[in-house]
């Protein structure tokens, strides 16, 4: 089955407003299932320009802004379910650093599903920003999620560069990896793209990449954002020799857009140039 997937380079603002974030969320999704997109990717931390919501004291503050985004995290959610069903498309929208208890903190990632229905994947692996200033904590649970396009996973960002979190999802009948990045140097970037095209050639599968983009100097969380989407694929039979199938122009605020069909990693698996899915067992020995 063939499927337009949607990968944002998307660009962080001062917004001042609640009316202003929907527009700007309405925008975003509107415009790429305007132009056929079905499942719409943004990055890891979209949704810390909603710290802009209050004032300079809870802004340009680690901690407090944290906690301030708890009080828009419903109508957060309220948005991204109306605009999944009213788009009948699914739609990750980033991630929200949401609170799990008293002082923890986890960075998850929501499925916004055409149904109405909503899931999570929380971050697995903590960059050092997030373990030492932010006390951002991680997750506990790797998940994959059944769609109508078929079984797909999300990696945020640092979690791609670990092989073992997406190959556990795609034995559990992944063919498809989300990653919303979010990196502020280009040699961060580099490393989760990198991540990225690792996971689809060693799992024969998709991967694909969005990235926050722009600079927030009133932001301590997300004041440098570098980058570029990219939807990856195996490197064999029926997939580009490179194994980009589309990539963006770097820390430009667009939509990436190509056809996937999840159907193909199964065919390459079966007959391709090589194995790479198969031989990890006779690699790794588990």
């Amino acid at each position: 089955m063939n499927v337009k997937i949607a990968a944002a380079q998307y660009d962080i603002s001062f917004l001042e407003t609640w009316e202003n974030y929907q527009k700007k969320s309405e925008f975003w999704v509107r415009d790429a299932a305007e132009q056929g997109a079905k499942i719409l990717l943004f990055p890891e931390y979209n949704t810390m320009e909603l710290a802009s919501l209050f004032s300079k004291a809870v802004y340009s503050s680690l901690n407090e802004q944290l906690g301030a985004l708890q009080t828009v995290h419903k109508t957060f959610l309220n948005l991204f379910q109306s605009l999944a069903q009213q788009y009948q498309c699914l739609i990750q929208a980033g991630s929200f650093p949401i609170q799990i208890s008293e002082g923890v903190y986890h960075n998850r990632a929501y499925l916004f599903m055409p149904n109405g229905e909503i899931d999570f994947q929380d971050k697995m692996m903590m960059t050092r920003f997030e373990n030492e200033q932010w006390l951002i904590n991680a997750g506990e649970e790797l998940k994959t999620f059944d769609t109508e396009f078929g079984r797909i996973a999300i990696n945020i960002c640092y979690d791609s560069e670990f092989p073992l979190l997406a190959r556990q999802q795609v034995e559990m009948g992944a063919n498809l990896i989300l990653v919303p990045s979010c990196t502020d140097t280009v040699a961060g970037f580099h490393r989760v793209k990198i991540g990225c095209q690792a996971r689809a050639l060693e799992n024969q599968c998709y991967v694909v990449q969005a990235a926050l983009v722009g600079d927030a100097p009133w932001s301590p969380a997300v004041d440098v954002n570098i980058g570029a989407a990219g939807i990856y694929t195996p490197v064999d039979y029926g997939f580009p020799d490179n194994g980009i199938l589309a990539s963006g122009e770097f820390n430009k605020s667009q939509w990436v857009f190509a056809d996937i069909d999840l159907e193909l990693c199964e065919k390459v698996r079966a007959e391709g140039q090589v194995f790479n899915y198969r031989d990890w067992a006779l690699q790794t020995g588990i």
